[in-house]
């Protein structure tokens, strides 16, 4: 990560800015640590199977060369040949190939996980800029590259001088044995200097990841403002969501005040509740709410109650017990029929005494 950009990041990514940076192939991997498990893996199958793979290269080789006087090359015959040597180095040589891919397939999801991200493979035009490939040029990572180049010449040279320098009595003593030993001789000690050689980079391997790690955890680092600014588009601002309420409760309450004056009564709390209910024998088997609100609701509720000379009474429990069990447009419960009962038949008297019916 550059110098340059770090000023005011200092909150840690979001889940959104991690996935984000994800989706576009942004993520913490050391090349060199799958170099070293490659590596390691090449000379740990080399040494295991490094006798059997000599073996049948060698047998293939001989019976190439002794059928060599005695083949006829022709149109039709090429390919055999060609598809028949192919089975015999795939057959001494799989296991050697197999091993390294499936080394290196381990050690990539080990680091980030298995996912495809077509859109890490898109040219990115930036990387054109000489502004930005100046700025890479003298940033952190480039001296970080450089230290680990110089740190793989040191080290890997010295491991490798160190382990020829051991040996060395034992290269001298290979030039006494028979040819037939002495290509198995001379791979095997290829291979463990190679081993060694790998172990080194496998060093260097874990010490560039977690400096790639700390690198890409601080490339994600955000400002306040951007933690803001993403918290506004994935919850929505908080303005626009106060509007969307209000809007939704005004609507709400244009259809509840139309309904309301199909009200018998209204029971209040007095002050901050009110529920209205409506009983038609003909279409419902119990009272229903028509309309119910808290505060400036209820205000209005009794407002348009007082302008359709609707009953307005005063009875606080009933008002909270309706105003919590029951919904807009829902009879009220079983629990509660004594109570609106007695309720609407003071209603009907009142009704009765009003229009002076008997």
């Amino acid at each position: 990560m550059s110098w340059f950009n770090d000023e005011g990041k200092t909150e840690k990514a979001t889940p959104r800015r991690r996935e984000k940076a994800r989706t576009e192939g942004s993520v913490a991997k050391s090349m060199e640590l799958n170099a070293a498990a490659v590596l390691i893996t090449a000379s740990l199958m080399l040494i295991w199977f490094g006798s059997s793979m000599m073996l049948g290269l060698r047998r293939t080789m001989m019976t190439l060369l002794h059928e060599m006087g005695t083949l006829e090359l022709t149109p039709g015959s090429l390919p055999v040949y060609m598809w028949q040597g192919m089975k015999v180095m795939l057959v001494v040589l799989g296991p050697l190939f197999l091993g390294i891919m499936v080394m290196g397939i381990a050690v990539n999801v080990g680091q980030i996980g298995f996912r495809i991200t077509p859109k890490a493979a898109y040219p990115k035009l930036s990387r054109l800029n000489p502004l930005t490939g100046f700025k890479r040029l003298f940033s952190a990572r480039s001296l970080v590259e450089l230290g680990k180049s110089l740190l793989k010449l040191v080290l890997v040279g010295g491991v490798v001088y160190l382990a020829i320098a051991t040996q060395f009595d034992r290269v001298y003593s290979l030039m006494q044995v028979p040819f037939e030993a002495l290509t198995g001789e001379v791979g095997r000690l290829l291979a463990r200097i190679f081993l060694l050689a790998s172990l080194s980079l496998l060093l260097i391997g874990v010490l560039d990841y977690l400096y790639n790690r700390y690198d890409y955890e601080k490339s994600l680092k955000m400002t306040k403002e951007e933690v803001k600014e993403e918290a506004k588009q994935s919850e929505g601002d908080p303005k626009v969501k106060s509007k969307v309420r209000e809007i939704m409760f005004r609507s709400a309450l244009r259809r509840m005040m139309k309904k309301l004056p199909e009200a018998d009564v209204v029971i209040t709390n007095p002050v901050h509740l009110a529920v209205a209910l409506k009983y038609d024998r003909l279409k419902n088997s119990a009272p229903v709410v028509v309309a119910k609100g808290m505060r400036k609701a209820a205000e209005r509720i009794k407002e348009v109650a007082r302008e359709h000379d609707i009953p307005v009474l005063e009875n606080p429990p009933l008002a909270q017990a309706l105003y919590r069990m029951v919904e807009i447009g829902q009879e009220i419960p079983l629990e509660l029929y004594k109570a609106v009962a007695e309720v609407l038949a003071y209603v009907y008297r009142l009704k009765r005494k009003f229009f002076g019916v008997a």
